[in-house]
């Protein structure tokens, strides 16, 4: 297993997470470390598995820790009132978040229908998709942290009044996807923001004895899953039975929040872990690390710093588990192996959550697990991201770097491993493969969601909409009666659903000629504009 980092991984280092100009890897390691444990003896502990990547902080430890504002969580929750002032609450809440760099997602169940009168004003209400566009453009002006793009997530209910708006909202006119495709930066309706229908332990069961006031609707959210990627599904029944509270969720829905609730995000690289004593070891000291980042870490607003300290919550996740799954001798699938790692995981991060909680005198933790998309850190640690599969054997990766345009080539970090070691690139699975097989995706996210007290972060990868070997709506339909009761939300992605895609696949040939090489958009070259993934 190397243990320098590749050019593509420094760069990424180098323009999201480093605190100055030339700061190395094992200087933030020690910078982060430092910052986070209690002691010297913790403080040694956590360099060498940060510095060796066998566990990295999600990006807000990455960045923050060492500064005087030390805002370690990469996410926080809402679940506003219906008044004036729970308007106004909310968005101070989300412009505090954003502005320090975390992600917001908000819940609008409480927020009555457009067009419902108000009582003492008179009038009648916005409601909610309102309010979700307001949230919308303030992530716009709003830079998170100063420097990317802002993350944010909506949620309504499947029995809201305005829930068949919700649905369709990301099908845009397709006047407006043109204007989208030369200026990505173009507005459009919630295209900041991540929407989600939520659903519960009623909808399941009208579904299951198909009542028609379900099942038509079921059908309509499906087939804009396929469409538009979006809305996704969250099942509130399942995720309450682990988490009482979590009634929120944040952008990426990996965290089951409460409201003013915050993610605490970290994750073992799993391709280098040893055995099982080795994943014991590292997941007792990622958990005494997030802990302490419970208490290291700033919050935005006193509320919110009140509510992380009553709850605690962490969440520790994995990445990198397809690369496992290769280096393990399997298919990107379901094994008893892999249910002997989880299991051990999941039973050690809470027995070390509860005993060194204890130890601390601080409350316990009321979740410990949960796996994040990792997206840029996975490209840090070198290996796949949270549960994905490899995205891409190689392909363009286009972003923005202040006001200008970018676009460089990638051969997936894992695969150019694999295929040092002699394996085939043909033979190695990716998401466009796998588009084609979605159960296999759907049952591996099912089966892992068992391990959870939080959820998981995973986007099915889907072909176009109407493509070769695309699914129909009646078929993903039926998919999801037999898999949303065990699921607690799913999210897709059929490919080119959205202008400014900022990944494209390329052959690998043409990549690996081109590694390392950082191009400028100029002209009509780059007509999309796209941001980091």
């Amino acid at each position: 297993m190397i243990e320098t980092m590749s050019k593509f991984s420094r760069s990424i280092f180098e323009r999201t997470y480093s605190s100055y100009p030339g700061e190395s890897w094992n200087e933030c390691s020690v910078r982060v470390a430092k910052a986070i444990a209690m002691n010297y003896q913790q403080e040694n502990i956590f360099t060498d598995m940060i510095s060796k990547r066998s566990f990295l902080p999600a990006g807000r430890y990455l960045a923050t820790s060492g500064r005087s504002i030390q805002q370690v969580s990469n996410c926080f929750a809402f679940i506003p009132e219906d008044s004036r002032e729970g308007w106004a609450d909310l968005l101070r809440d989300v412009t505090m978040c954003l502005s320090m760099g975390g992600g917001v997602g908000v819940m609008y169940a409480n927020i009555r229908p457009s067009g419902s009168r108000i009582g003492r004003m008179g009038g009648v209400a916005s409601g909610p998709i309102a309010l979700m566009q307001v949230v919308n453009e303030v992530g716009r002006h709003v830079m998170s942290g100063g420097f990317r793009r802002s993350a944010i997530w909506a949620g309504l209910p499947w029995d809201h009044a305005d829930v068949e708006t919700f649905i369709k909202i990301k099908d845009w006119h397709p006047d407006i996807r043109s204007i989208k495709e030369k200026n990505f930066e173009n507005p459009a309706p919630l295209d900041m923001s991540n929407v989600s229908v939520l659903i519960d332990s009623a909808y399941l069961s009208k579904l299951e004895f198909n009542d028609p006031s379900v099942t038509k609707l079921h059908t309509t959210i499906c087939d804009y899953m396929l469409r538009t990627g979006e809305p996704a599904f969250r099942n509130q029944s399942r995720i309450l039975k682990d988490d009482p509270t979590g009634f929120g969720g944040n952008p990426c829905q990996e965290s089951t929040l409460g409201h003013r609730s915050v993610c605490n995000l970290g994750s073992i690289v799993l391709p280098r872990v040893r055995d099982l004593g080795h994943l014991e070891e590292l997941t007792r000291a990622a958990t005494r690390f997030l802990i302490n980042g419970s208490i290291r870490g700033s919050y935005p607003t006193p509320e919110i710093a009140a509510t992380a300290k009553k709850e605690r919550r962490i969440g520790l996740g994995i990445m990198g588990l397809h690369e496992w799954m290769i280096l393990h001798g399997h298919k990107y699938e379901w094994s008893d192996e892999l249910a002997r790692w989880l299991s051990l995981w999941a039973n050690v991060c809470r027995e070390e959550a509860n005993i060194y909680a204890d130890h601390l005198g601080v409350e316990r933790p009321i979740v410990t697990r949960a796996i994040a998309p990792t997206g840029t850190i996975s490209i840090i640690a070198e290996t796949t991201s949270g549960i994905e599969p490899i995205f891409c054997r190689s392909y363009k990766r286009r972003y923005i770097n202040g006001d200008k345009h970018y676009y460089q080539y990638v051969v997936d970090p894992t695969v150019k491993r694999l295929i040092d070691l002699g394996m085939s690139s043909k033979s190695i699975e990716d998401a466009y493969d796998l588009s084609l097989d979605v159960e296999r995706r759907i049952k591996v996210q099912a089966y892992i969601t068992d391990y959870l007290d939080q959820a998981v972060s995973s986007t099915i990868n889907l072909p176009e909409y109407g493509s070769s070997g695309s699914i129909s709506t009646e078929e993903f339909a039926g998919l999801m009666r037999i898999y949303l009761p065990r699921l607690k939300g799913i999210t897709t992605y059929p490919n080119n659903s959205r202008p400014g895609q900022p990944l494209s696949p390329v052959n690998i040939d043409e990549a690996m000629s081109n590694v390392g090489v950082v191009y400028e958009e100029t002209g009509d070259s780059c007509k999309t504009g796209v941001c980091g993934i």
